[in-house]
Order: structure tokens, then C-alpha cells, then sequence
């Protein structure tokens, strides 16, 4: 693979992160998310998500100790922007890997994370349904080490096997709760 020529220095959870892009389909996304340029979403604001999912994602959190809404919030941003993008596998269908839904799940994982239904979940449990994906989500961060604030950093590597992914996940997720919860919104 031909580099980009850029190294890029990030700095997550009192770690620095250095990563050498490749040049690719994704390249570019890559570079923007890295440098803060997330193509629409650095510039990201809580007030931006969709009432529904801001609710979801903070009543969610509130099943795993020390789980921060902002880091579901920012994962389903990165996944999906929340439920409004028309990519293939988010409203219906699967995406070229086989993921599903807002949260865009494996069918084995979500199966695995789908119970118990959370109030206003889909009966049976849907990865299409956004309360429960978001349920599903916050169980999976928390199965692998966001629970008590453990390993994070550990956790969202499980959702999503890529360090650049932890990286604007996180970035992301600290926009988001240095932001604050919007006026008007609550949680449970």
C-alpha cells in the first residue's frame, strides 16, 4: 500500500495514538476524522441528534455504570448519524460486512446483546428498532470493559476492531459531553 505521507498524533485518554494513513477507499475520511474533520461531524453538536436517540442514548447509558451517554451518542453518530443516514444496512438490510441498524451490528452480536427488551424496545428485538440497538450497545460496551469506567478505550475497540475508529469515537465523545446534555432533554 502507498502511504499518504501524513503521520498523525492523537492524543485519547492520556495516550498518544500515531498513525500512518494508508492510501485507500477510506483515505480521506480516514485523514478527516483523525485531524478533526469527521466530514460533518466534528463540528457536532449534542443539539444535533435527534431528540429520540439523545433520549435513548442517555437512558441506555444509565444500564452501565460509569457509561457515558456522549460515547453511545458518539458511536451511533459514527455508525449511522444517528439513524438519518440511507447507507445500506441502516434502515433495513445489511452494509457489505454485515452490519445492521443505527447501531450497525453483526446479527450474531446483537443477538447476543438484544436482551433484555429496555422499555420501548421492538418485540422481538430488532437492530433496526433505535432503543433497542442502543440498549444492545451500551450492554456490549459495558461486557467489555466500559462498566465502571474500567476500559474504555478497551471497550469501543471491541465494538469496532480499528484503532482510528476508538480514536474519533472517543474524540467525538468528548466533544459531545464537554457540550452537555441540551436543555430539554432528560434521562431516566
Amino acid at each position: 500500500m502507498e502511504h499518504l505521507g501524513r503521520t498523525i498524533a492523537i492524543g485519547v485518554a492520556g495516550f498518544v495514538l500515531t498513525v500512518v494513513l494508508v492510501a485507500g477507499a477510506a483515505a480521506g475520511g480516514l485523514a478527516d476524522a483523525l485531524t478533526g474533520s469527521f466530514g460533518g461531524t466534528a463540528s457536532a453538536s449534542p443539539t444535533t441528534i435527534p431528540p429520540a436517540y439523545l433520549t435513548a442514548y442517555i437512558a441506555a447509558s444509565a444500564s452501565c455504570p460509569r457509561l457515558s451517554w456522549s460515547v453511545l451518542a458518539a458511536i451511533g453518530t459514527v455508525e449511522s448519524d444517528n439513524g438519518t443516514s440511507t447507507a445500506p444496512g441502516v434502515q433495513s438490510g445489511a452494509n457489505s460486512a454485515g452490519a445492521e441498524g443505527p447501531m450497525q451490528f453483526e446479527p450474531a452480536t446483537f443477538t447476543e446483546y438484544a436482551q433484555p427488551v429496555p422499555p420501548g424496545g421492538a418485540v422481538p428485538p430488532s437492530p433496526y428498532d433505535a432503543v433497542e440497538a442502543i440498549y444492545a450497545a451500551a450492554r456490549l460496551l459495558c461486557a467489555n470493559g466500559a462498566s465502571g469506567g474500567v476500559n474504555l478505550t478497551a471497550a469501543v475497540y471491541a465494538y469496532n476492531h480499528s484503532a482510528s475508529y476508538v480514536a474519533e469515537v472517543l474524540e467525538l465523545a468528548n466533544a459531545y459531553a464537554s457540550e452537555g446534555v441540551p436543555s430539554g432533554v432528560t434521562g431516566p
